[in-house]
Order: C-alpha cells, then structure tokens, then sequence
C-alpha cells in the first residue's frame, strides 16, 4: 500500500478540519468528541495488542507497560511546557501561545506521518489502523490549529498559514520513515508509546475540548461511536 497515499489523504483531513473550524465553529464539539472516541479506540483495541503481542517476544511486560507510560506522560511534558491546552473562556490573548500552540501541533502532525510509516512496517493492518486514527486525529488538529490562532489574536491569513503548514507535516513525516528501517524488536515498544500518546491526545485533549461549553449526552454518545467505529474496522481489518 501506498504510504504516501495515506499521508497526503491524512493531510487532507487536516486541511478540512482547519476549513470546518473557519465554516461550522458550532459544530466542533460533535466531530472532536467521535475523534476522541476514535483515537482511544485504536489505542485500546489495536495499538496496545499488537504493542503487547510484537514486543512480548523480546521483553517483559513490565518493560512495555513502562513505555506506554513514557509516551503518557512524555507527551503531557510536552504539552504543559508550551502551553497547548487553550480554552475558549480564556479572556487573556497571547500571540505567541497561538504560534508555540499551532508549532506543536504541527511537530505533531509530523509524528502522525511518521506513526504511519512504522505501522507500515509493523504489519499492513497495524498500517492501516493508525492510518485510520491519524485520518480522524488530524481533522482535530486542522480545526485546533485554527483555533489556536485565531483565539490568541491571529489574523485568518496567519491561521490559513500555520493550517498548510499542519496539513503538510505528516507527509513529510511519512517519508521520512522510507529512508530507516525500525528493527523488529524496537517495533512493540515504539507502538507501546503511540499507545500512551493516543490515549493522552484522547483523555486529555479531545474529550475535555468536545464537552466545553456544551451539553455532555450528545458528544458521549459521539465518542462512543467513534471508538465503536474503530472497533468495527480493526476487526474487519
């Protein structure tokens, strides 16, 4: 399968999700509570086994639990240092939080390509699979790149900037990983940290965003749905 095929579509549904927050602001907390939803489903119901069943052979399970830790908790450093979490009822603007907050979430787009590729060369269904979270996860990151510059005193030429910026990463992610082969034991404990990223990205970022502001059943039951989507394609994968 082509990688880059699936890295230019995963650039596309960054670019319209930026579009979608510029056209239909009223509508987020539906699409990010099914992206939340999404992305833990594949942490939890893909990710994690094949983390568990690729690294068993070669290390403990202590050992993997460790580096969904690492991936948990490393990408909250990340994010609490530059301040990525921004909210709507945040009074105060600050053009520089906009500009670290949309550089992140670049950067991260740019570790989506580069989660593509290593799935590639895990399997072809772990492949497709994180190609699927990343297609969801990254019309998140379209609609908060937007966001986070607009809300922190941005012009709209400014977000549309850092939006084909975003939109660009995991392309270039993707090839990136055609020029290193990841040995096969380092493979498990490498989708052991997507494992801790995703669900961070789940718990921490899309669920708290999707219900701010906005009445809980409706955006549950989004989430809901998108981790039972997930589920559905990994099984029929």
């Amino acid at each position: 399968m082509n990688i880059i095929a699936i890295a230019l579509a995963a650039s596309v549904a960054t670019f319209i999700g930026g579009l979608f927050a510029l056209r239909f602001h009223d509508k987020l907390h539906l699409i990010l509570g099914f992206s939340a939803g999404a992305v833990a489903g594949v942490a939890l119901f893909d990710l994690l086994p094949e983390a568990m069943e690729l690294g068993i052979g070669y290390h403990s399970t202590e050992t993997i639990s460790l580096f969904i830790a690492l991936g948990f908790f490393g990408y909250l450093i990340l994010d609490r240092l530059i301040l990525l979490h921004t909210h709507e009822a945040d009074d105060e603007v600050n053009v520089p939080r906009g500009f670290f907050g949309a550089l992140t979430l670049s950067a991260h787009s740019f570790f989506d390509g580069i989660a593509i590729g290593i799935g590639f060369q895990a399997s072809i269904a772990v492949g497709i699979v994180v190609a699927v979270a990343v297609l969801t996860h990254d019309f998140s990151d379209g609609i908060n790149t937007v966001n986070l510059i607009l809300r922190n005193g941005g012009s709209w030429r400014t977000a549309f900037k850092w939006l084909f910026i975003a939109a660009a990463a995991p392309v270039a992610g993707a090839v990136s990983t055609l020029f290193f082969h990841i040995p096969e034991p380092t493979i498990g404990l490498l989708l052991a940290v997507f494992v801790g990223t995703f669900l961070y990205l789940s718990a921490s970022d899309l669920i708290p965003e999707s219900h701010h502001r906005h009445p809980r059943a409706l955006t549950t039951i989004m989430t809901l749905l998108g981790a039972l989507l997930l589920y559905v394609v990994i099984r029929l994968v």
